[in-house]
């Protein structure tokens, strides 16, 4: 961070998730303003849920600070107050709002936070980061290549504008050769070119002190009935995706595939999700009978649990199963009003099972108590599994953490798991120096999700014995094969 803002350069500090990067930030901040340079104040551009993070860390770590946290609706009094300060906060959601006002400052330092979050460069944050006048610009994120390197370009061209070309330039000098054509002398051109303004370290080269983690796929069989339904929403699925393309193509269907991918995902969670339907209502869940069964199994050993889920609607119907049998639990959503007495409550040990939704709890937490995480439903990008995982696999863990993936058998979950690994190897072979393979979504990888479940015997197996992926005091990486 010295280095650039020394030469009046830009970049990207990509650390592993869990590794402190708002702590190296604030270090950097407060070398500034020691050294005579904070003339202006530092501008930090984060998720909402981050803001508390922020300054609770900034409080700790660096109270020399003076901090000016820009949220709430008693915020546009403070507006004239900014360059009173060394540190101000505000969120993604909020610069449409305060575009104006922001823009009418000039910032020693704009810092993006997860700056994934302007990884498309046609959303509106996207648009009006780029215009703030500051004399350094930093990203901050433990994902800087989630699906595709527009995202990757995008966030260059908030920082270095023309370093990767125009969007046009790049995705057919770069995009277009290395993800559907797996050229290797394009791939080492970008890594070579973004290199110097962008650093990445990992779990295993600086906290190698972490203890292990170890993640288990837990194959959960369907009941009879949840088969049935299955069964009928991919067939109705599949004509209608068929119908789509015919008349579009693959490209042009994507409302139309995400719909389907949707519903069959619910049905392997729990019919209930689905609208409308009796049956689906009275239809039980193979894979909620089998996280029931787990988490009365792990509370007898003492475990600490976190449990997410991409359904907010699914942690309800947790929820409701955990109220039944009587079992403590708090929960956080993109709705929980109290963010910080539910981490509290379970940092101090108050509540040993924590229900937490991806989008509302996916970054920025420290849950260090725990010691198991469960993934009730697969994503697509395994970057957004991982920065789940590392809310509890961080600086600070002091015990082995194990991850479980429950994964309904024979659905598209399992191919949900093979499409993770094309998503993966882009990530690594551009941040690092893995083989790049195609990472789209083709009409083959629709033909294998949408083929038919394999025959079963009469009765239902609820849970499988676990899949052991090597146990891992390694990167993440090495983790999943």
């Amino acid at each position: 961070m010295q280095f650039l803002r020394e030469y009046e350069l830009a970049g990207i500090l990509a650390d592993d998730m869990g590794l402190g990067k708002t702590l190296q930030t604030l270090s950097h901040i407060l070398l500034e303003k020691e050294a005579g340079r904070l003339t202006r104040p530092a501008l930090v551009v984060a998720p909402t849920s981050l803001m508390s993070n922020w300054e609770d860390e900034a409080n700790r770590f660096a109270p020399e600070l003076r901090v000016l946290v820009l949220q709430g609706k008693d915020r546009l009094k403070r507006f004239e107050r900014i360059d009173q300060y060394d540190l101000v906060l505000t969120t993604y959601a909020l610069l449409p709002r305060d575009e104006k006002e922001l823009q009418e400052h000039e910032y020693h330092l704009l810092i993006l936070d997860e700056s994934q979050y302007i990884k498309n460069i046609r959303s509106k944050a996207a648009q009006i980061a780029t215009t703030l006048r500051a004399r350094h610009r930093l990203c901050l994120t433990g994902t800087p290549l989630e699906n595709h390197l527009g995202e990757l370009w995008s966030q260059f061209h908030f920082l270095l504008p023309g370093l990767l070309g125009n969007e046009k330039t790049f995705n057919s000098e770069f995009r277009h050769p290395i993800e559907k054509l797996a050229d290797d002398n394009r791939k080492s051109l970008l890594t070579r070119r973004i290199r110097p303004f962008l650093l990445r370290r990992t779990k295993d080269k600086v906290a190698d002190e972490l203890p292990p983690k170890t993640e288990m796929v837990r194959n959960v069989e369907l009941t009879s009935t949840q088969r049935d339904i299955y069964e009928t929403v991919r067939l109705a699925m599949d004509k209608k995706i068929r119908d789509e393309i015919a008349k579009k193509g693959v490209a042009r269907s994507q409302i139309v595939i995400l719909d389907a991918l949707l519903k069959l995902r619910q049905v392997c969670c729990d019919p209930r999700l689905l609208r409308g339907g009796a049956n689906r209502k009275a239809a039980t869940s193979a894979k909620l009978a089998a996280l029931m069964e787990m988490v009365e199994e792990l509370m007898l050993e003492d475990r600490r649990i976190l449990v997410f889920s991409q359904f907010t609607s699914m942690l309800a119907l947790i929820e409701a199963e955990l109220k039944v049998r009587n079992i403590p639990y708090t929960v956080l959503t993109g709705d929980t009003v109290d963010r910080a007495g539910a981490i509290r409550a379970f940092q101090e040990g108050q509540i040993p099972l924590f229900l937490i939704s991806l989008k509302a709890g996916g970054v920025g937490l420290n849950l260090t108590a725990a010691d198991t995480v469960i993934h009730y439903d697969p994503w697509w990008n395994p970057a957004v599994e991982n920065q789940a995982t590392d809310r509890a696999w961080r600086i600070g863990q002091d015990k082995p953490v194990f991850v479980y993936k429950l994964i309904a058998r024979g659905t598209l979950e399992e191919k949900i798991q093979e499409l993770q690994q094309k998503k993966a190897d882009l990530a690594d072979a551009i941040l690092s120096t893995g083989e790049t393979q195609g990472v789209q979504i083709t009409p083959d990888d629709l033909q294998a999700i949408f083929e038919p479940l394999e025959s079963m015997g009469d009765e239902d197996v609820y849970l499988s014995e676990p899949e052991i992926i090597p146990p891992a005091k390694t990167t993440t990486r090495k983790t999943r094969k």
